[in-house]
């Protein structure tokens, strides 16, 4: 028996591969599905399987596609209800994959099709669960996610989820080990560790949903509170895993046009495109597409594409390194957006050579901010999350976070100079360059973040403070 976690940070979520005796399975593949078909191909290996734990909210699956290339079924927990075929599992069904059993237990909460795997090894002992988003470790799915009006309500999936861990996993041995759906990073739970594995016994000691002598009500107000609205994409993104959706072939042959400088203008004025940059931030600074938007694809991409751009149907044309362009179009297919209409074909120094216009985002070291900063006569705008702000921020400064950036800028004034800084300097250029597309000129990026502004300003115990009060 073979069991692969196959991780990718940047959407803090993990797939996994679990192979026996010529047999199969992929749990929650991304969309991209080679490396799984890979996978199998070096183990002379046929995939039977593909197991969803449920309608995933924060990225598109891969299962259409990979069943589609290895005529595996897709099985879906009770309860899903999915527009194409697919196994509907019943609640302790069993499936064989070659020497070793896999047991559905099904665990509404996060949804209420959701279902953790248990795998047990070829002499039928449990050997691990597979938890999706019921578990995780240090924490829980969060129960808001699969809200219907009228009919279901957090409070409703909160206390399913109760009941799904006392009475499905915590029975279960200390030692078997949990492989989660997500590690921290992810907005699926508040607080998960940054590891992606470990023990049963662990999480019944260490993680706070799972004590053993919280009451019901006591575990639906802690699960509950504190949870922040989640990102636009997420019930787009439920509803392309429901109903089905383009094949990830499509996309990457509409998305990986290469278009002279010329063709790109016209791309762009002709199909009212979004053009998205996704070099790195200190390449972005010094010269870009006017009115170009920044998200650096080495950063935390996809996540910020899907909180940021409203419209999984937005063309988009994209800046990137040369290389880098099929990476760029299966990131922004693994959260929906599958309109991207091509690329500038030799990067932003195509742009250049061609003699066309270029912008560009005026900085300020962290030391020279730090001499000059004046609390009273300085606009700081700290893009960080309001988490973040509230634990520690520079004087004077005012949270204005990067989620909510589309919100809130009608809040600014288009003649104010602002300065703007995060904790290490790519949040703080997507922000600007939002802005800057908005026609807000007067903007200063503080590229070393919060992280190197307070290292700078340690001798000045008035520069930073925490909120005592909130």
């Amino acid at each position: 028996m073979k069991v692969e976690q196959m991780y990718t940070g940047c959407l803090a979520e993990a797939a996994y591969y679990i192979e026996s005796n010529g047999e199969a399975v992929v749990i929650d593949p991304l969309r991209d599905v080679e490396p799984y078909i890979e996978r199998a191909k070096a183990g002379k290996a046929k995939i039977k399987y593909v197991f969803e734990t449920h309608f995933h909210a924060d990225f598109v699956s891969g299962h259409l596609d990979l069943a589609k290339k290895t005529g595996a079924s897709i099985v879906f927990g009770p309860t899903a209800v999915p527009n194409f075929p697919a196994h509907i599992a019943k609640d302790n069904e069993i499936f064989k994959v070659g020497d070793v059993t896999i047991k559905v237990l099904h665990t509404p909460g996060h949804t209420m099709e959701s279902m953790s795997l248990l795998l047990k090894d070829e002499n039928g002992k449990d050997y691990a669960i597979f938890s999706g988003d019921t578990l995780f470790l240090g924490d829980v799915g969060r129960p808001d996610l699969a809200i219907k009006q009228g009919e279901i309500t957090r409070d409703d999936l909160a206390g399913f989820l109760f009941d799904s861990l006392r009475n499905k996993i915590m029975p279960l041995a200390d030692d078997i080990i949990v492989y989660p759906g997500h590690g921290a990073g992810s907005a699926c739970g508040k607080k998960m560790s940054k590891e992606t594995q470990g023990t049963l016994g662990d999480q019944k000691l260490f993680n706070y949903a799972l004590r053993a002598d919280m009451t019901r009500a006591e575990f639906v107000k802690e699960v509950t509170t504190g949870l922040v609205d989640p990102p636009q994409y997420f019930p787009k993104n439920a509803a392309m895993n429901k109903m089905g959706y383009t094949s990830i072939d499509s996309v990457r042959t509409q998305g990986l046009q290469a278009l002279s400088a010329r063709a790109f203008k016209a791309a762009w004025e002709g199909n009212e495109a979004l053009v998205l940059d996704t070099r790195h931030e200190s390449e972005f600074v010094k010269g870009f597409i006017p009115g170009a938007i920044f998200i650096g694809v080495d950063g935390d991409f996809a996540p910020w594409v899907g909180a940021l751009i409203a419209d999984l149907k937005q063309p988009i044309l994209f800046v990137c390194e040369p290389g880098r362009e099929v990476e760029v179009v299966d990131r922004l297919a693994r959260v929906g957006y599958d309109n991207p209409i091509g690329y500038l074909k030799g990067g932003f120094a195509a742009w250049k050579a061609a003699g066309e216009e270029v912008d560009s985002l005026d900085e300020i070291s962290t030391n020279a901010f730090v001499n000059w900063f004046n609390k009273d006569a300085c606009k700081l705008l700290d893009v960080r999350k309001t988490s973040e702000y509230n634990a520690e921020h520079i004087v004077g400064a005012i949270n204005f976070p990067l989620d909510f950036v589309n919100r809130n800028m009608s809040q600014m004034n288009r003649e104010q100079k602002y300065y703007l800084h995060c904790a290490s300097g790519y949040r703080s250029v997507i922000a600007a360059s939002i802005l800057k597309s908005r026609g807000f000129d007067k903007l200063v990026n503080i590229p070393g973040g919060f992280d190197e502004l307070k290292e700078t300003s340690l001798p000045r115990t008035e520069f930073v403070e925490q909120v005592t009060e909130l």
